[in-house]
């Protein structure tokens, strides 16, 4: 009975509890389930899946780009504008027919200072880019009778040997004494970087001249005293022997007709103005097999060079000559050449080989109708050129060639003549001065210094030995220096656009032409003239074939910004709604999970 009673008793406070608990329980803030993570995980699943997936958008959209060589590309920049590359020369000068005694033995070495000091002189201020003005040795050489002293920096193992030089006989012709003189002082110095150039005095009862001959070497004969010949030595070492005859030491680019990939197209023309006047045709293989293989062969080290010819006919030219009574025959006026070339009737660009970057130099030889038969050139003071021919620089030349027939019928003479061996013998000097003309050197045989007056003797070839050293070194010193302009354009290109397509075969050629740069650089430096022009033509053309490589599209040099504007309308949307859900449902899931924790600690504190 007192347990029925006391259960009675207790029973009316559970109500009691259970709508204190339902007061106590707010659903705005709380909640009795533990929120479910089905949601969340499916909208950050979608999230995650445009996380994983940009990046594979954004490789499809990546701009392949080989690595280049920014840093070495820059380094050579710098380099060719701080540092002129300087060749290596060795200059001797030989004394013969002085007089001095057997303790005169410092004598070779007061000349050789008095050589040098008189040499800085004639160097400019600043050295020249492809010369020999900062980077040469001077030796002397005495020898009187049967004694000989040499100055200390000439003491080397030469293939001169003291007293060979007295045998050679300077009366005679110049000819004879440069073969002479080549035979003595043509064998290589050992140990020695870079050509050797002598320039011999012979102090004898003669007429004082002066010639520069073919080789390496020059000679000077007379009573000439010590210190009228220092300055002669130094002004022939320095403005012949290192610059090539000409004032300034580095080819200007108006006469460097060597094209981009370092070839030569010479194109030789023969144009017959009117042939029903008289037809005129040349055996061009016989001129190529015999006359011109030797100046190809001279001047390969400086460029690739290929030849052709062609005969044209009805190529009438467009300036007017006028008839001379006096000279009886038709003048044009030099003020008339910049329009003696017919473009409209003169086909002359017609070669498949000269495509690219090649350089064309157009060879003309006209001949003139019976209307216009002799025509000659005349010069501005008055007197008819002897050459009767005209250059224009960087495109060739003209030569007026006026057959023997001028003044007789056409009609009486044959219509077909082949001009002989002999006449093209003519034309072809005058085609070879063109050529000295159009590469930048001298078309004359005379040197006028300060101090001296020299003859330059004339190859069979068409260019001396150390015409062709000066050729080589300036070559040289100008397709690095082109090379490094080229390169540094392409870096500052490439830098400046980060969406430029780069293939593999741009960075190839932008590496070996890096390679055949620092080679020509390294050959310069040892005095291999041959190898380091070969080397920087190399250098120079693999580089204008990596800036004009087809691949480099203007239409691909969008920048990220354009990519951006035309990728966000189609993704910008969606992954937009994405990150806001995906934001929103966490928030959510924050919210409930907060509710829960604390209807739970409402529950545990009433507990």
């Amino acid at each position: 009975m007192v347990e029925i009673t006391e259960s009675s008793e207790s029973s009316p406070d559970r109500p009691e509890r259970k709508s204190e608990q339902r007061e106590v329980f707010d659903p705005e803030t709380m909640r009795r389930t533990k929120p479910g993570a089905k949601r969340l995980v499916l909208t950050f699943s979608v999230l995650i899946s445009f996380l994983i997936g940009f990046p594979f958008l954004w490789k499809s959209v990546e701009i392949y780009r080989a690595p280049l060589l920014f840093d070495d590309i820059d380094l050579l920049s710098k380099r060719m504008e701080s540092e002129p590359l300087q060749f290596p020369c060795n200059f001797r000068a030989v004394f013969v027919g002085f007089d001095f005694g057997s303790d005169d033995f410092d004598r070779a070495d007061d000349l050789q200072s008095s050589i040098s000091n008189r040499m800085e002189k004639f160097v400019s201020g600043t050295s020249q880019c492809g010369t020999c003005s900062s980077n040469y040795s001077v030796s002397v050489t005495m020898e009187s009778n049967s004694r000989c002293i040499q100055s200390r920096s000439g003491r080397h193992s030469c293939s001169y040997q003291c007293g060979a030089i007295s045998s050679t006989d300077f009366g005679g012709d110049d000819e004879s004494v440069d073969d002479s003189l080549d035979r003595v002082l043509g064998g290589e110095c050992s140990g020695l970087a870079g050509k050797v150039y002598t320039v011999v005095v012979a102090n004898k009862d003669a007429e004082d001249k002066a010639v520069i001959g073919k080789y390496r070497h020059a000679w000077i004969v007379g009573r000439v005293q010590e210190e009228k010949a220092v300055e002669k030595i130094a002004e022939i070492f320095v403005k012949v022997f290192s610059t090539g005859g000409k004032e300034e030491g580095l080819i200007h680019g108006e006469f460097m007709p060597v094209g981009a990939d370092g070839r030569i197209v010479l194109s030789f023309n023969l144009l017959n103005s009117n042939p029903q006047d008289w037809i005129y045709d040349w055996d061009f293989n016989m001129l190529e097999e015999h006359m011109l293989s030797p100046v190809v062969d001279a001047l390969g080290p400086v460029a690739n060079i290929t030849v052709e010819s062609q005969v044209l006919y009805y190529t009438p030219k467009s300036s007017y000559a006028h008839w001379d009574d006096e000279l009886k025959s038709f003048i044009l006026n030099t003020r008339d050449l910049p329009f003696f070339v017919n473009s409209n009737e003169w086909h002359l660009d017609t070669s498949i080989a000269a495509g690219g970057r090649s350089k064309i130099l157009q060879l003309v030889l006209y001949i003139p109708s019976a209307k216009e038969c002799p025509l000659n050139l005349q010069l501005p003071n008055g007197e008819i050129s002897k050459a009767n021919g005209y250059i224009s620089p960087m495109w060739g030349g003209v030569v007026v060639w006026n057959p023997m027939n001028c003044f007789q019928d056409p009609e009486k003479y044959p219509a077909w003549h082949k001009i002989s061996p002999q006449d093209l013998q003519k034309i072809f000097e005058v085609f070879v001065a063109q050529i000295r003309q159009l590469i930048g050197l001298k078309s004359d045989n005379l040197f006028i210094g300060t101090s001296v007056r020299s003859i330059m003797l004339a190859s069979e070839k068409g260019f001396t030995e150390w015409e062709l050293d000066a050729l080589t070194r300036q070559h040289t010193c100008f397709n690095l220096r082109s090379c490094a302009t080229t390169l540094s354009s392409l870096s500052r290109l490439v830098q400046s656009l980060p969406r430029m397509i780069i293939m593999d075969e741009i960075g190839k050629q932008v590496k070996l032409s890096m390679e055949a740069a620092k080679q020509a650089e390294s050959d310069a430096s040892h005095g291999i003239y041959a190898a380091a022009a070969v080397s920087a033509r190399q250098s120079r053309a693999l580089a204008e074939d990596a800036f004009f490589h087809p691949s480099i599209m203007s239409v691909s040099y969008y920048s990220f910004e354009h990519c951006f504007a035309v990728y966000s309308p189609f993704f910008l949307p969606v992954s937009l709604h994405v990150v806001l859900a995906a934001l929103r449902e966490w928030k959510r899931y924050r919210q409930e999970e907060k509710k829960y924790l604390t209807w739970k600690a409402r529950v545990d504190a009433s507990s």
